[in-house]
């Protein structure tokens, strides 16, 4: 098959910074790549055009342009007029492309579009409980509706998702994000720095940061040693209109207590895995994902994760088999698990191991692309 992806984010140096969602995409155009399929990823709002090939991939790098008027359509155009000159060219058969923003409402395409649902501006605006823009409701569902069928990387993104945009006669398929396993060694359980928590992801309030300060205090009391390390960009906090999150978090924190905080900001994505092997544990108690790329492949690095214990993290960890489930409101209760997996060396051992048992059974990369490759048969087809 001949398959492109349509993309605001991709590791690799040429592109800048790449969170969850590019890594997530990666990992399966691999995938796809190596059992024999042509991949080709169109990469919107970069800072000049390029093509390159990258691991048997072909990348197109599309430049931002800037309009007088109107840039949420005629750029949105100007990617379709692009993609569809190669998809012609090349034969292309099938096109994905990301639920954030809407990036394909006004597009047309002569191919079938499968919508993958990382994430919908929608869909986190729902877990937030916060009031949405109207623009930006109307772009998204203006893009669900162009499309041929869907994917959900939990089953619990996929209802909601479907709900909200009131999708009917049409498929939403979960198919959860998978991990090349073997780029994520099994790290000794004995292996890691006394006390590190380590928090990976964005700096923003849907993340549950600003529940970190009020559990870390709690942590601190029980465990002296303990120290917080935050990697992740820096980001606007929409409540307050101030234009950065870490602010606020820091704000949070006394004096004594922010002496054993460190926020390091943006860490390379090719990084980051050397600060997972440092961590004692890892913390993630955030109020909006649809799966969590850092969290498996934590898990994935045989560390104990205390994740948030809202719909779909329940498909990533069995509470207290493979991790710890608890509400990120709940401080009392999250700072208890934290220092239960601090103090006692069995406990930890063996959830970091059930965890990397848990991500081999659900989110091998192998199991991943082959399901992948039935879905979009059978919508070529």
């Amino acid at each position: 098959m001949k398959i492109a992806f349509l993309t605001p984010e991709y590791p690799h140096k040429n592109t800048g910074h790449s969170a969850g969602l590019g890594s997530s995409i990666k990992n399966l155009v691999q995938g796809l790549v190596e059992e024999g399929h042509e991949i080709t990823v169109f990469l919107y709002a970069q800072n000049s055009s390029k093509i390159f090939i990258d691991q048997g991939a072909t990348i197109h790098l599309i430049e931002n342009k800037n309009y007088r008027f109107g840039k949420w359509y005629f750029y949105r155009k100007h990617i379709q007029d692009y993609c569809n000159d190669i998809i012609e060219k090349e034969q292309i058969s099938l096109l994905e492309a990301p639920d954030w923003t809407g990036i394909t409402a006004f597009m047309k395409f002569k191919i079938p579009v499968v919508i993958r649902f990382h994430g919908s501006d929608t869909y986190f605006c729902y877990l937030e409980k916060r009031r949405q823009k109207l623009k930006n409701y109307w772009f998204e569902r203006l893009a669900i509706k162009k499309a041929k069928a869907f994917i959900a990387p939990t089953s619990y993104a996929g209802i909601v998702s479907k709900r909200l945009f009131h999708i009917k006669n049409k498929i939403v398929k979960t198919i959860h994000y998978g991990l090349e396993l073997d780029k994520f060694d099994k790290i000794p359980t004995s292996k890691f720095e006394d006390g590190l928590i380590l928090y990976l992801g964005t700096i923003i309030r849907k993340k549950g940061v600003l529940e970190l300060p009020s559990i870390m205090k709690n942590v601190f009391k029980n465990y002296p040693k303990a120290h917080l390390v935050l990697i992740g960009g820096d980001a606007p906090d929409i409540k307050t209109n101030s234009s950065s999150t870490w602010n606020l978090v820091e704000k949070e924190f006394s004096d004594d207590l922010l002496q054993n905080v460190t926020y390091l900001g943006s860490v390379p994505y090719e990084n980051v895995q050397d600060y997972i092997k440092k961590a004692h544990v890892c913390v993630f108690p955030t109020y909006a994902e649809t799966l969590g790329m850092v969290t498996i492949e934590s898990m994935a690095m045989q560390k104990a994760v205390v994740n948030s214990n809202i719909g779909w993290a329940k498909e990533l960890i069995i509470d207290g088999e493979s991790g710890f489930l608890v509400h990120p409101n709940n401080h009392i209760e999250y700072a208890s698990k934290i220092v239960d997996l601090l103090q006692n060396n069995a406990l930890r051992k063996a959830i970091g191991e059930n965890a990397r048992v848990r991500v081999e059974d659900k989110f091998d990369i192998d199991k991943i692309v082959k399901e992948n490759i039935e879905f979009y048969k059978a919508l070529i087809e």
